[in-house]
C-alpha cells in the first residue's frame, strides 16, 4: 500500500519529483478514484483509512490579484479572511479552477501543493503541526503522499497560520 520513495526512485508525477530533489522522505498511497464522489479529499480519508483531520485539500486562491495555496484538513473549510491576513494581504477569493489548473499544471481534485508549475505563496494550516505525518494530494486524484508537517512547510516554502473553519 504505501511506499517509501527517496531521491533515487522519485519518478511519478511532478509533486514526487520535487521531493526526491528536496531529499524529503515521503509514502506514497494510491486509492481507486470514484469520479462521482462529493468530496475529493473525504474521499481519499475514507479510501486510506486515515482520520480526516490529517489529509490536507490543497485550494487555489486569488489574494489582492495573485494567485495562492491555502492547505488545509479535508473536514474543514478554508477562511479567506484568515488566508488574506497570513499573507498580508486585505481580500482573498478563490481562484476560477481554470486559472488554478493553469498555473499549478494539475488538474482539479488532483492539485498538490507540491511541484507546481510556478512558486506561489502558501499557507499552511496550523493544525497540521498536531500531527506527526499529513497527507496531501500527488498530484493526481488516486494518490495521496504521506510526509511530516516540517517537510511540507520547508518543501513550499509556506507560512504557517490557523486558516481553516
Amino acid at each position: 500500500m504505501a511506499k517509501k520513495k527517496t531521491a533515487a526512485r522519485a519518478g511519478g508525477t511532478p509533486a514526487t519529483v520535487a521531493l526526491g530533489a528536496a531529499g524529503i522522505a515521503f509514502t506514497t498511497h494510491e486509492y481507486e478514484h470514484d469520479p462521482r464522489a462529493a468530496s475529493f479529499g473525504l474521499e481519499a480519508a475514507e479510501a486510506l483509512g486515515l482520520d480526516p483531520a490529517c489529509v490536507f485539500k490543497t485550494l487555489m486562491a486569488s489574494c489582492d490579484g495573485r494567485l495562492v495555496v491555502g492547505i488545509v484538513p479535508v473536514d474543514r473549510q478554508l477562511d479567506l479572511k484568515a488566508l488574506a491576513r497570513a499573507l498580508g494581504g486585505s481580500k482573498a477569493a478563490m481562484a476560477e479552477v481554470a486559472a488554478a489548473e493553469r498555473a499549478t499544471g494539475y488538474v482539479a481534485g488532483g492539485i498538490s501543493p507540491l511541484g507546481q508549475k510556478r512558486v506561489h505563496p502558501t499557507v499552511v494550516d496550523a493544525t497540521a503541526l498536531e500531527h506527526p505525518t499529513v497527507y496531501v494530494s500527488g498530484g493526481r486524484r488516486g494518490l495521496d503522499l504521506g510526509l511530516a508537517p516540517g517537510d511540507l512547510v520547508t518543501a513550499t516554502d509556506a507560512v504557517v497560520a490557523p486558516i481553516s473553519r
